[in-house]
């Protein structure tokens, strides 16, 4: 026996992990763009304060530059700060370093001094000529900076579990709804589903909320629709069989041949009248299963391949089986179900059509529509009770026909009341019109559909 191989069912995707990743994703992402947004603003007043610092300290020693000129060789304070690392040279007079070119001219400079880079500002002291300057380490400046962005990010680093965790209560906080909604949706009975309550549902929900309860509502009425029509199939097959097993019986109750001769004949045609039934049950079945592919038909083609089906049925009866195709016709329909729409109607006008009577399948185009029309001329049905007609297992009694009654006489060859149900259906899930009508110009009945006509060629 060959191993049959087991495929990983797809992971589902979890909202509130997600939203809790993402919005802690976004937190992190903000504390790290307000760290660089502090560096960067703090950079730059750093830079601007230590340059205005160069400046004003430039300023200040510009009075005892004056009295060095007018007293020489008097003593002279030292102008460096080993804090700020700010550091002060009067030219001429101090040594001048490496670093520092002769022809520098006043002004705010950037100067390489063998591992690291000075900020220098140049000072003229007119008009004596001398030169103030003052300059800076630039690492001052960055650890300055560098201190104020930590300064932005510590607290956010501190405060990112904190908000972690109110980002996980509020993202369950505000799923809380759905949660219980599912569990209330699952509380519920299948037997009994009904509308879901949408008080303090969000407003972003509840038009689905709202969908699921139309949604539970058809499925409640289908299931009311599946539960009487398992009550009347059930009293209509128990009918028949009852029948079957009393004909059964008195046919083994017959002492001569033509007495079982003729109890058989009821017995067969209550075998028939369960087979028919039987069928019309497993095309209601097949119907309720599932859509089928579509397909452009030719409608006077399965007209005419219907007809020759029911040809046999009709000169039994002496009826005069005709059709009437004006000009081409095509829809889009799922063949078996047009197909099973046509045979109930005619099955219908075939049987409950007068005796040398006809019936007549019309073809014809009224844009946009392809209208298809099958006419008898038996009793036909009032028109107060044709919906009803179209109703599972409700038969119309139309005593003093010589047919008896349409959709359920009371010998054997009687209706069950399925074919024109099942040609609703039919016709409701090809988007088409199931419609019975009076006759013009005497009794009988008009089943006729309409359905869009297909747009281009026929397949």
């Amino acid at each position: 026996m060959s191993a049959v191989p087991i495929t990983d069912a797809p992971k589902s995707r979890s909202i509130q992990r997600r939203l809790t990743l993402l919005l802690g994703a976004a937190v992190l992402l903000a504390a790290v763009a307000a760290t660089l947004s502090a560096f960067l603003l703090a950079y730059r007043e750093a830079s601007e304060f230590q340059d205005d610092l160069l400046r004003q300290i430039a300023a200040l020693v510009e009075p005892a530059v004056a009295a060095d000129s007018a007293e020489q060789r008097l003593p002279r304070p030292a102008l460096s700060d080993p804090e700020s690392r700010i550091g002060v040279l009067r030219l001429p007079g101090d040594t001048p370093p490496d670093w520092l070119p002769r022809d520098l001219g006043p002004g705010l400079h950037r100067l390489a001094a063998n591992t690291e880079t000075l900020q220098v500002f140049v000072r003229a002291v007119p008009p004596s000529g001398r030169r103030i300057i003052a300059f800076q380490p630039t690492d001052t400046r960055d650890e300055i900076a560098l201190s104020s962005a930590l300064f932005t990010l510590v607290p956010l680093l501190l405060l990112l579990p904190v908000m972690t965790g109110l980002i996980v209560w509020i993202v369950r906080r505000e799923l809380a709804p759905i949660r219980r909604l599912a569990e209330q949706l699952d509380a519920r009975p299948a037997d009994r589903p009904g509308p879901m309550p949408d008080a303090g549902v969000p407003s972003e929900l509840q038009p689905f909320v709202r969908a699921i309860s139309r949604l539970l509502e058809r499925v409640g009425e289908l299931l009311q629709q599946q539960r009487r029509f398992i009550a009347d199939a059930a009293h209509e097959i128990r009918s028949p069989l009852t029948a079957l097993s009393l004909q059964a019986r008195n046919l083994g109750q017959a002492q001569t041949l033509e007495a079982a001769r003729e109890r058989l004949l009821p017995l067969q045609a209550g075998i028939e009248r369960a087979r028919r039934l039987t069928e019309q049950l497993l095309s209601l079945a097949r119907l309720q299963a599932g859509a089928q592919p579509l397909a452009q038909i030719d409608v006077a083609a399965l007209a005419r391949a219907l007809i020759a089906e029911h040809l046999s049925a009709a000169d039994a009866r002496g009826i005069d089986l005709g059709l009437e195709a004006v000009a081409p016709v095509r829809i889009a329909a799922a063949p078996e179900t047009l197909r099973l729409i046509l045979r109930n109607g005619l099955d219908n006008a075939l049987r409950y059509s007068r005796a040398g009577g006809e019936v007549t399948l019309r073809i014809r185009a009224e844009a946009p529509d392809a209208v298809i029309e099958i006419v008898d001329d038996g009793p036909g049905i009032p028109a107060g009770e044709r919906a009803l007609a179209m109703e599972p297992f409700h038969r119309l009694p139309h005593g003093g026909s010589q047919e008896g009654e349409r959709l359920g006489s009371q010998d054997s060859a009687r209706g069950s009341g399925l074919g024109l149900s099942i040609a609703r259906e039919a016709a409701a899930r090809l988007g088409g019109v199931l419609e019975l009508a009076q006759r013009q110009g005497g009794t009988g009945l008009v089943f006729r559909y309409r359905q869009r006509l297909a747009a281009g060629p026929a397949e």
